[in-house]
This record gives structure tokens, C-alpha cells and sequence, in this order.
């Protein structure tokens, strides 16, 4: 389990435990502990939270592929977009699962997972890929070198003035790249740009931010 939420991950191990076909062999809070777990133990199914704090829990997915992990990868999340969602099972989740579903639906979920039962949602993929293809295309717009370093200290929280200083320039030139960002992702706060850029950007934040703003 990778959930950044000790007692969630806490809650979900005893009702695991409890199952005579289920075990939890390792738990994490965060993408890197994670990785550890699957390179060290054999496992079969990874349910992995993708909001922790920060840290985009999505990226785990090309990282476990680049480590030869070959098992099944649960998305268990608060909430998800259609469009993220699409863009998971794209990137090769077996599933997603809501939090606020019952707990017993989710020892089904993982079962069926296990046993080929749980087709991916092809009807939720198929309409991601409609919308990639053929509708928004401020969606699809790159960004430029500077609007992801500003786009990834958005990301990590920091401050336009904490921005400034860590790129070497002005704290103005800052704030007029963050409103060319809403304008380009179609949003008006801080908090829309960071949803935005989960759903759109991802691939941005997973090989520019890493690391960058620690």
C-alpha cells in the first residue's frame, strides 16, 4: 500500500489481515518507499494512493516499469477526474477505486484484479482519448522551459517570491508566467492550476520537478 494517510493505510491492513487469500507485505507513504518494497519483496498488487501531499503518486506507475514490476497497480484515491483517469489506465493501472465506496467493494476489486475478472474501464479511456484527440486544445498546448519551472514551484506550494528566488529572477516576471499559466490551462487560482496540472501536465511535473524544489 502507498497512501501518504497512516491511519488509512492502518484501517485498510486490518481489513486485508482478515482475509485468508490477502496479506499486506508493505506499506509506504511516498512513491520512493514504495519502489523500495517492490524491488526487495515479490508482490502481486499495489494499491497506491495518487494525492500525496505533493508528490504525484501517478509517477509510480512508469517508475515500477522501469524496475521490471510486473504485478497489478490498484488506484485508490479521494477523487479523480475523468481525464486522469483516462490518463491512469493509459499509463497502465489495473483499476480505481473510490475511498468513500464501501470496504468490501474494494476486497472485490482487488480480487477480481487478481483473477482477470476486472476488465480496465474501456468506456472511461476511450472517452479520455475522444477528448485528447479532438477537443480542448489549450490542453494540449507544451509549455515552455520557464513556464514549467514555474508551473513545478506552484506545484511543491512555494510562494511567487520563493519562486523568484529560486529561479534568479523577478518576482513580477513570476506572477505575469502564473497568470499566463491560468490562461493557458483555463483556471484562476493556485489551486485549479495544481488540479490542472495533474490532469494535464503530468508527464511535465514527472521529468521536471522531481527534485527540484527539495
Amino acid at each position: 500500500m502507498i497512501d501518504d494517510h497512516a491511519l488509512f493505510r492502518e484501517a485498510i491492513a486490518r481489513l486485508l489481515a482478515a482475509q485468508s487469500d490477502l496479506e499486506v507485505i508493505g506499506e509506504g507513504a511516498t512513491v520512493g518507499e514504495g519502489l523500495e518494497i517492490i524491488k526487495t519483496t515479490p508482490v502481486d498488487i499495489v494499491l497506491l494512493d495518487i494525492n500525496l501531499g505533493f508528490e504525484q503518486g501517478g509517477a509510480f506507475l512508469n517508475l515500477a516499469k522501469a524496475e521490471g514490476f510486473s504485478g497489478k497497480v490498484l488506484v485508490v484515491t479521494a477523487g479523480v477526474s475523468k481525464l486522469e483517469a483516462g490518463r491512469l489506465l493509459q499509463r497502465g493501472c489495473a483499476g480505481i477505486f473510490l475511498k468513500h465506496e464501501r470496504p468490501q467493494l474494494l476486497i472485490e476489486k482487488i480480487r477480481d484484479i487478481m483473477t482477470g475478472a476486472d476488465a480496465p474501464q474501456r468506456e472511461v479511456a476511450n472517452s479520455v482519448l475522444t477528448a485528447l484527440e479532438n477537443g480542448d486544445r489549450e490542453a494540449q498546448r507544451p509549455l515552455t522551459p520557464r513556464e514549467r519551472q514555474v508551473l513545478c514551484g506552484v506545484f511543491n506550494g512555494r510562494t511567487n517570491k520563493e519562486i523568484a528566488h529560486k529561479l534568479g529572477v523577478s518576482e513580477s516576471l513570476v506572477k505575469a508566467f502564473v497568470q499566463q499559466l491560468f490562461v493557458k490551462a483555463g483556471v484562476r487560482s493556485r489551486a485549479q492550476l495544481v488540479r490542472a496540472a495533474v490532469e494535464r501536465y503530468w508527464k511535465e511535473l514527472e521529468e521536471g520537478c522531481e527534485g527540484a524544489w527539495t
